[in-house]
């Protein structure tokens, strides 16, 4: 939705019809998770995918139709044994997408939506697949409507439901874009009362935190904020820590590195989805501000240094009192083994890891594996997925 907020707003605004196009469910290798959106302009434009090349041809003449008529449509596009490069997925996956009409009657609710997501502030969009009404969840409370009184009660009473979408959102949450249960549960591809709908939920973007003004902070901020991280830097020293060195984060801060992160900790601003960068090389400012992050429940904490510079800050932090259940927490030396070099290099490296980590990727060049090419694909759901499409 972020990608084709700035195009779908000014549309919308003009009283002008257009086509939107959402993954809500995928099998096997499809390219595109869950969520990703498609919209096609009056004129014909386009903006963001579904596929990833693949069926966007087909995507695109379904969302000039739906546009014009206004009866939104589902349709699932996959790889066919007698047709493997007409319209399907050549990579071997497949995708079921929700067409509608976006235009300020059928989707009155899109400024609101719009209004948060680019604030930053948690959203949940629960969209029903067979006429495309909409209710959005947001902390003012819901806006829109299902068409049926009990239902918007009983959605926006799931437990958890609301909190998807939240910084404070536990790893359950993740991923963030879910197909919603049955009341009380968030497990997907299950009806409420026989309707089936979708859920996006939209939080604001996970946190990366460097610390250290130097040339491997300022690649390693450059590729955080292409990744969709809101990158700060830290330092506590001013002639190095300027906006001019940095100019890929969104944040440059002059302060002692364990008193930022402390402070931010205390202020609910550090979630299990932060990412921390330790990349100062002294002890004086990585054991102070390791003695505060290990304690945080973070995604990541990922340390600089060579071999010998990590032995010598474990002790340190042992020195410290810090338990070594809290020392298995760190990735140091930090990166995955690229054999790279330059900042941009090392850059790369750390982003892998973090990836590989956040998705439990094995780090290996696919070509040496075998199984599934995308990660997340739980035991069963394929399944799941094709009883709820006979139902």
């Amino acid at each position: 939705m972020r990608d084709v907020l700035p195009a779908l707003l000014p549309w919308w605004h003009a009283g002008a019809a257009a086509g939107l196009a959402t993954v809500t469910a995928t099998w096997s290798s499809a390219p595109r998770a869950a969520g990703a959106m498609m919209a096609v302009g009056p004129d014909g434009s386009v903006v963001g995918s579904v596929s990833g090349g693949c069926v966007e041809a087909a995507v695109h003449d379904l969302c000039v139709s739906v546009a014009a008529s206004g009866v939104p449509r589902t349709a699932r596009f996959g790889v066919s044994d007698d047709e493997a490069f007409g319209v399907g997925l050549t990579c071997g996956g497949t995708i079921s997408v929700l067409v509608e009409r976006v235009c300020p009657v059928s989707f009155p609710e899109l400024p609101v939506l719009a209004s948060a997501v680019l604030a930053g502030r948690p959203a949940t969009l629960v969209t029903r697949l067979d006429d495309a009404r909409h209710l959005l969840l947001t902390d003012d409370g819901p806006v829109g409507t299902l068409g049926d009184p009990s239902l918007d009660a009983a959605v926006a009473n799931i437990s958890g439901l609301q909190r998807i979408g939240k910084v404070n959102a536990s790893a359950s949450d993740i991923p963030s874009l879910q197909r919603i249960g049955e009341v009380g549960a968030i497990s997907g591809l299950r009806r409420i009362g026989g309707v089936e709908m979708f859920a996006a939920a939209f939080r604001p973007a996970a946190r990366m935190i460097v610390f250290g003004a130097t040339d491997h902070a300022a690649a390693t901020a450059r590729i955080g904020a292409f990744l969709g991280y809101h990158v700060t830097v830290c330092d506590a020293r001013p002639v190095f820590a300027t906006a001019a060195r940095f100019p890929g984060a969104d944040a440059v801060v002059v302060d002692w590195p364990h008193r930022y992160l402390a402070r931010e900790a205390a202020a609910g601003r550090i979630d299990g989805r932060t990412v921390l960068c330790v990349l100062t090389h002294d002890p004086k400012f990585d054991v102070p501000v390791l003695e505060v992050a290990v304690r945080l429940g973070v995604a990541y904490i990922g340390v600089m240094g060579s071999r010998r510079t990590h032995r010598d800050r474990l002790a340190r932090l042992r020195a410290a009192g810090v338990a070594e259940v809290d020392l298995e927490g760190l990735s140091s030396p930090l990166g995955l083994d690229l054999g790279g070099r330059t900042p941009e290099e090392t850059a790369v490296s750390i982003a892998a890891e973090i990836v590989a980590l956040r998705h439990g990727g094995s780090g290996l060049r696919l070509s040496e594996t075998d199984g599934p090419i995308h990660a997340g694909v739980l035991v069963g759901e394929r399944d799941t997925v094709e009883a709820a499409h006979r139902e």
